[in-house]
């Protein structure tokens, strides 16, 4: 089956993982799909990740994701999709989102690469607002 919007079937991956109480979730690789997981994880929403290397061309990125180790309360609250392929949301560098306040992140596609809104704003860049990550 054909995924129009890859960004979208990452994001419910990782949704659909969590609901169901899952510690990996094995996901078909991009290079966007890297770039996300690798700033999931330096902002600290998934506990580790890797790049498995297939058969076909793309590969997989098994994802162990992150719980509270008592409460098992996960650490990704809400993933939001905001930009889809059929409306386009874009924000120059002030307009940026503040996502409560600063606790949670935007994942902006901009020139320079996929970054989240505090890198986005700090180097005055603004560009695709991908998502919102609580």
């Amino acid at each position: 089956m054909a995924v129009t919007d890859t960004i979208a079937d990452f994001l419910t991956r990782i949704r659909n993982a969590q609901q169901a109480g899952h510690r990996v979730v094995d996901i078909p690789a991009s290079k966007v799909k890297k770039t996300m997981t690798e700033l999931l994880y330096k902002n600290g929403y998934i506990l580790k990740y890797t790049f498995v290397d297939t058969e076909n061309k793309q590969g997989d990125i098994k994802i162990a994701l992150k719980y509270d180790p008592i409460s098992r309360i996960p650490a990704i609250r809400e993933l939001v999709r905001v930009s889809r392929p059929g409306r386009r949301i874009y924000k120059k560098a002030d307009e940026l989102p503040r996502i409560i306040n600063g606790l949670g992140i935007a994942l902006v596609s901009t020139s320079k690469g996929i970054m989240t809104d505090k890198d986005a704003r700090s180097s005055n860049i603004g560009g695709e607002v991908l998502c919102y990550v609580l």
